[in-house]
């Protein structure tokens, strides 16, 4: 590897840095937004958890994709999933910001984030379908465990990505579970 391959790659991570400063409408439980690094921390531990039951998928991809599913937002930042509605174009800026985000890598490299990007947005392959249904599930997981403000709408989780959660048995389990916990929030109750 020459030196200026390198250099390049360090620049990347340098800019990409910025994810961990991208802060996401949920809350820690301890009452901290969370940034959208933290989320993709968890989806990619949430992956490995329910590893032996995601049988027959490459996990090394799907590892990869959880990474860079919203590494994108690291140049105009999150979109709140309640909020995704009234902007039909976050997939192309976000598809445009991951673009800029990458302008100085080798093509391999860079051909590579964008392809796994890609796949994970077409929802085109296994993979990509057990992302976003992790994706989903992390989120409503997050909003149920965090200390969120009195007027959070717990409401929205229960019709939040019911398209991809409901995708394979390991899915609609999780996500009979998180709904319980959601119900239970709107309740009053943690």
């Amino acid at each position: 590897m020459n030196i200026e391959k390198i250099q390049a790659r360090l620049a990347f991570l340098r800019e990409a840095e910025r994810l961990k400063s991208v802060l996401r409408s949920a809350h820690t439980s301890t009452g901290r937004a969370e940034s959208t690094a933290e989320h993709s921390w968890r989806l990619c531990l949430m992956a490995m958890a329910f590893e032996d039951e995601l049988a027959g998928l490459d996990l090394l991809k799907v590892l990869k994709m959880c990474v860079v599913h919203d590494l994108g937002e690291a140049i105009r930042g999150d979109i709140p999933a309640i909020d995704q509605g009234a902007h039909p174009d976050k997939s192309a800026h976000e598809r445009q910001d991951l673009a800029f985000l990458t302008r100085g890598l080798d093509a391999a490299l860079r051909g590579h984030v964008l392809a796994l990007w890609d796949e994970y947005e077409a929802a085109a392959t296994p993979e990509a379908q057990a992302v976003k249904a992790l994706d989903k599930l992390e989120t409503i997981l997050q909003h149920n465990q965090g200390a969120n403000a009195d007027d959070f709408d717990y409401g929205f989780n229960l019709g939040y990505g019911r398209k991809h959660t409901g995708t394979a048995p390991l899915f609609q389990a999780i996500r009979a579970l998180v709904d319980e916990d959601t119900r239970r929030r709107m309740q009053g109750g943690r």
